[in-house]
C-alpha cells in the first residue's frame, strides 16, 4: 500500500488528512441519523460513540482507498 502526496490547489497535501476530511463529514450524518433515530438515548456516553464512529468510518475509508489504489495500479 503506498499512498502518494495530493496535489490541491498547488499545495501537497496527505491522503491521510483528506479522508480524514471525508470521514469526519460521514460522520456528521451518521450523528444527525443517530439523533433524529432516538440512539443516543440509549447510549451511556454519545461522544465515545461518535469517536468511534469516527474511527471506523476513518479506517474504513483507508481500507477502501488501498484496495483501490492496489487495484488502478
Amino acid at each position: 500500500m503506498r499512498f502518494a502526496e495530493i496535489d490541491l490547489f498547488g499545495v501537497y497535501v496527505a491522503p491521510i488528512s483528506l479522508l480524514m476530511v471525508v470521514a469526519w463529514v460521514v460522520t456528521i450524518g451518521l450523528r444527525r441519523l443517530a439523533v433524529q433515530v432516538g440512539l443516543f438515548r440509549w447510549v451511556w456516553h454519545p461522544s465515545l460513540l461518535v469517536f468511534a464512529i469516527y474511527v471506523i468510518t476513518l479506517s474504513s475509508l483507508t481500507f477502501v482507498a488501498s484496495h483501490v489504489s492496489r487495484v488502478l495500479r
